[in-house]
């Protein structure tokens, strides 16, 4: 057995027949299709966790997945799993008799797009009825997963599905939890008709590999002009709310170095936030996206401003560095222009190291095929992050149309589309047929 625990092989083992092309796949058909659940004025998809929209989607995948020769399952989390049972061996035990699944999530942001999460779900469900059809069942099992939740748009919690799956978070941990509308997560499972009074099994489960296709949301790709991103690390973040406190003052009779103008002070630090990540070089990323000042009002000068900080990289090391540079920027101009400076840290997400021995075997693939690919790490977060540190994981990436994302305008051209469900119906074919 590898390293990772996925795969024994004597040698390669991809499809002798030729891979599957537009015609023989209906990917964007059911793209479309999914995306009809939860279709908003605004021309894009608003599915939230457990809202209507989402519980038909999800109850139409389980149709469609059986219509397709998969047997579905929900957990008590909602999560949907499609499966191809392997012949399986006596002998099998340990890593190598758990299944290996791929998929991703169909919940959405408000007015998003239509490939976000769901073409990695749609892609799997396809991919398992292709290697069916024709190479019937599998030596290994395969699952498809369809997450009921990654983006935290309803509620202020974040890769529910995935982390109910892995044991990381129990019900007990978010019941608590209320959306914009005073309804508690606990309410909204119950009324979705799972949590642990329906009849499903609960989402404790384990996996012998997982695997996640999904659109790059960003324009690494399409500028460098590759087919595949092989993503190496999916980044760790944290995420400040910096408060710079001063004295309000009147804007005409207040002479310029006489002030504790606190906006003043907080766009220089912002300035230097700037600087700082520039001189650290990539792929180190930080971004102040919000800024708020008080009193607030033209003509006078600001008492208080509070700005938001996003610090990302692959490495902890470079992310801390970063911070404390930062931190010591910020302290040095507010002591220069009579500041007060307080923080507060809401986030902190270790980055993860994709599976090694699957990225090797996904660049064997594109190489042996002549698909042009790059190794990339995801900027943004996904729920291969949440399984890496329970099983061998990988994610594979398509380009974004100008990189833009969490919008109706989100569009994957159909051919790259399909590069990536040819990668990965010879993944899971080598790890569910291979000797």
């Amino acid at each position: 057995m590898t390293e990772s625990g996925v795969y024994r092989s004597s040698g390669t083992n991809n499809p002798p027949i030729p891979w599957p092309n537009v015609e023989q796949v209906e990917l964007q058909a059911m793209l479309d299709w999914l995306s009809t659940y939860g279709a908003d004025a605004q021309g894009g998809v608003t599915r939230l966790l457990y809202d209507s929209a989402w519980c038909e989607a999800q109850h139409a995948l389980a149709a469609k997945m059986q219509e397709k020769g998969l047997s579905p399952e929900f957990d008590q989390s909602g999560n949907l799993y499609g499966t191809l049972k392997g012949e399986g061996k006596e002998s099998t035990t340990g890593a190598e008799a758990l299944p290996i699944v791929t998929g991703s999530h169909i919940d959405t942001v408000v007015h998003g797009g239509k490939y976000d999460g769901a073409y990695g779900v749609v892609a799997g469900v396809l991919a398992l009825e292709y290697l069916q059809k024709h190479f019937g069942a599998p030596k290994r099992t395969l699952q498809v997963v369809s997450l009921c939740e990654e983006e935290g748009s309803r509620f202020p919690f974040a890769y529910w599905g995935s982390r109910s799956i892995t044991g990381m978070t129990v019900l007990e941990d978010v019941e608590h939890l209320k959306d914009q509308d005073g309804i508690t997560f606990a309410q909204a499972i119950r009324d979705a008709g799972f949590g642990p009074d329906s009849a499903y099994r609960p989402a404790a489960k384990n996996y012998g590999a997982f695997i996640e296709l999904h659109i790059e949301q960003g324009q690494v790709l399409e500028r460098l002009g590759h087919s595949i991103g092989v993503v190496s690390d999916i980044v760790g973040q944290k995420r400040f709310s910096i408060t710079v406190s001063g004295e309000a003052n009147h804007a005409g009779t207040t002479p310029m170095s006489w002030r504790k103008d606190a906006l003043a002070g907080a766009a220089e630090m912002i300035t230097a936030v700037r600087g700082i990540a520039l001189n650290a070089g990539e792929p180190l990323v930080a971004t102040v996206g919000r800024i708020t000042a008080d009193p607030g009002v033209g003509n006078v000068v600001a008492a208080r401003a509070v700005f938001s900080l996003d610090i990302r990289h692959i490495r902890q090391e470079s992310i801390d560095r970063c911070w404390q540079d930062m931190l010591q920027a910020f302290s040095r101009i507010a002591a220069e222009q009579q500041l007060g400076l307080d923080w507060e840290e809401h986030l902190s997400v270790t980055p993860i190291p994709m599976n090694a021995q699957m990225i090797s075997d996904i660049q064997n693939i594109c190489e042996q095929e002549q698909l042009s690919y790059w190794p990339m790490p995801s900027g943004a977060g996904h729920d291969s992050q949440i399984f890496q540190p329970a099983c061998p994981t990988a994610m594979i990436f398509v380009p974004s149309q100008d990189g833009i994302s969490h919008n109706p305008l989100e569009y994957t051209a159909e051919a790259d589309l399909m590069h990536g469900f040819r990668v990965l119906v010879q993944l899971l074919y080598k790890y569910g047929y291979g000797s």
